[in-house]
């Protein structure tokens, strides 16, 4: 028996893989993967698990889900983002859960399933639309810092929403504003009294803990706090998830969030991984096929009302047309957040299963069609708009970039205003070099253009504003990205308008740096590499080596593409997917002594000789002709597996 559940649980697992590679390749959400895992191992496909294990994997998984989310939770950035957290965030929730509410009422649900149902649907996906805005560089734009402030809010409403459903279901009472009032300060005295546990307890607990310097104590001692936490609340008559949520805000706020951090991080995936999971357990297909027709009228009517419920709120707080249209298609699908209501819900039998089933296939229908929705949401906005893609006027947002520096000559055109390209700049500016600057970060070119600094808003992956900026006339064009995928769009496109001019390209390090060149680029300088070089030639010069010779060496390796920056001994934590060096030395009978290095087959072995030392001397990049002689070491480059080889070729043929 124990053996069989090991199996079905392996085989789950198996599934689970599947599903996630299959969907990631279609580009959609690891979640719906879990989803379709728990279908295929619930009772609609092969019936692996029992009602009462599923229970309780759902269960666990609530509360290792929102252990995550209270462990990542920020008082600081809460605060910062105040305004629109509390004032947008909380408008659309309670607006959006209020008509829910009303409508389903309306359609003959009783009150408490009502209440339940327009909660689920005010909540929208963090993980999906985070995922999404932060893969199209949004986030920094208006209608991401929107979205991002909405989203907040909604993760912070959770937290009441774990007070009121144990409330709900108690005993089928009428819910009265006492009873929700009694409830919430029961919450609000469990939450100051397990804050002040975590000020001054949690500190002196962990500090015992952290001089042990045992990884497996450190985590040990994070779950069972979680665990007591939620088994506390739980005992006062609130959600165990609600208690997990307080555990992870106490070691969240603790001096060692960034270690507990770091230990979580790689099993936080998987851990909502099983929530999702146990969540697609529940799903009956027989229900689905029933009701198909109620689930596709209840998704296109949350996916609308949701956008127009937001649409209208930032307009009514006087934001842009567009900036509403793209916000509201961000939010328009359920969340994650939502299976935890609905199962919680199920758990208190405050829903009946085929109600469940139908709100559980609208969200994830609506997880379905969000990355659609977001990645689309601003051409959707334009277009709305009555403009067209290549009528796009980039004046609007930004002053024209037409005339500027049209009489400047050795102009040098900046792509990108970061780190990287603020510090070229600042340098240009004080060799009073012309330059100018295109960055697609509105706040960031609007602080640089009160600060008296030539920077332009612009797409640099549009021809037109390329075009605008003058790129024919630029003496030399710098790309200052560290996004490959843009790297990739922009080199061949700045090669093809400017084919006269010097394109220098900054990445983090050499991967794909032939490629690169290959794509038009005069120079690619890798970021990692070079600050190697710079400490090289700081050493050598404190050495005395003159510096004609050290700009000599360096220039040296920049042409042969940072040869010495490659090729390492290994040690006991190499990297052994890399190229390192191995020295082989030959004693008398080996199988290459009276050889010549011309004679060994190099290409075949697929190594590189990097060097020979002889009798305390070094010969590096050794003639052919080279005759081999007992006790000469032999340095060789090439992966772990191909010195293996090569190594036994040389000493025993």
């Amino acid at each position: 028996m124990e053996h069989s559940f090991l199996i079905q649980i392996l085989l789950m697992l198996v599934v689970a893989i599947i599903s996630i590679a299959l969907l990631r390749r279609a580009g959609l959400p690891a979640i719906l993967a879990y989803l379709l895992t728990g279908v295929i191992s619930g009772p609609s496909g092969f019936n692996w698990f029992s009602q009462h294990q599923m229970q309780s994997v759902a269960e666990l998984g609530v509360v290792l889900l929102m252990f995550s989310l209270g462990l990542e939770f920020s008082l600081p950035r809460l605060w910062a983002m105040r305004r629109t957290v509390f004032g947008l965030g909380s408008a659309q929730v309670v607006v959006t859960a209020a008509l829910a509410t009303g409508i389903s009422f309306l359609g003959s649900l009783t009150l408490v399933e009502s209440v339940v149902v327009g909660s689920a649907i005010a909540l929208s996906s963090t993980a999906i639309v985070l995922k999404l805005l932060n893969e199209q560089g949004w986030l920094r734009r208006r209608h991401g810092e929107l979205s991002v402030s909405v989203l907040l809010f909604q993760d912070l409403a959770v937290v009441p929403l774990l007070i009121l459903l144990p409330l709900l279901a108690s005993g089928g009472e009428m819910l009265t504003v006492k009873s929700i009032g009694y409830a919430m300060i029961e919450g609000v005295l469990a939450f100051v009294a397990l804050m002040a546990f975590g000020k001054w307890g949690l500190p002196r607990l962990f500090d015992e803990v952290a001089r042990s310097r045992s990884n497996e104590l450190f985590m040990l001692t994070t779950l069972v706090v979680a665990l007591l936490t939620g088994v506390l609340t739980q005992w006062l008559g609130l959600s165990m998830a609600l208690g997990a949520f307080m555990a992870g805000m106490l070691l969240g706020e603790s001096q060692y969030k960034r270690q507990l951090e770091a230990d979580i991080r790689p099993f936080r995936d998987l851990l909502m991984g099983l929530f999702f999971i146990s969540i697609g357990m529940l799903l009956d297909f027989t229900l689905v096929l029933q009701f198909w027709w109620q689930i596709l009228v209840l998704l296109v009517a949350v996916i609308l009302g949701k956008s127009l419920v937001i649409f209208a709120l930032l307009r009514a707080a006087r934001e842009s047309f567009r900036t509403s249209v793209s916000t509201a298609l961000s939010l328009a699908q359920v969340g994650e957040f939502s299976f935890v209501v609905l199962a919680l819900a199920v758990n208190y039998r405050l829903l009946d299963i085929a109600l469940s089933t139908k709100l559980v296939m609208v969200a994830v229908l609506s997880m379905a069609v969000a990355p659609w929705l977001v990645r689309h949401s601003v051409d959707i906005a334009r277009y709305l708009q009555g403009v067209r893609p290549q009528e796009e006027n980039f004046s609007a947002i930004e002053p024209s970039i037409e005339s500027i520096n049209k009489n400047e000559k050795d102009l040098v055109l900046i792509l990108g205003y970061g780190r990287v390209g603020q510090t070229i700049a600042r340098f240009m500016k004080i060799e009073a070099v012309p330059f100018l600057v295109l960055d697609l970060d509105p706040t960031r070119v609007s602080e640089a253009r009160k600060a008296g600094e030539p920077v332009y808003f612009g797409d640099v992956c549009k021809r037109s504003i390329l075009k605008q900026a003058k790129i024919r006339e630029a003496k030399m064009i710098v790309l200052t990205f560290s996004n490959s995928r843009i790297l990739e769009e922009v080199l061949p496109l700045c090669r093809q308008l400017a084919p006269d001019s010097k394109i220098l390209v900054r990445t983090r390090d050499d991967t794909g740096m032939q490629e690169l060149e290959e794509a038009g680029a005069s120079q690619v300088i890798p970021e990692s590499l070079e600050g190697s070089l710079m400490l090289v030639s700081q050493v050598l010069y404190q050495c005395g080596v003159p510096l004609t010779r050290i700009l000599k060496r360096l220039e040296h390796e920049r042409r042969n593409h940072y040869q010495y920056l490659h090729g390492f001994f290994s040690g006991a934590e190499t990297d052994f997917t890399l190229e390192h060096l191995h020295a082989v030395a030959l004693p008398k009978g080996a199988n290459a002594v009276g050889l010549t290095l011309a004679e060994i087959p190099w290409e075949k072995l697929r190594v590189e000789i990097r060097a020979v030392r002889r009798s305390g001397s070094e010969v590096e990049s050794p003639e052919l002709d080279w005759n081999i002689r007992p006790g000469d070491i032999l340095i060789i480059l090439g992966k772990p597996r191909r010195i293996e080889k090569a190594e036994h070729f040389l000493l025993q043929g």
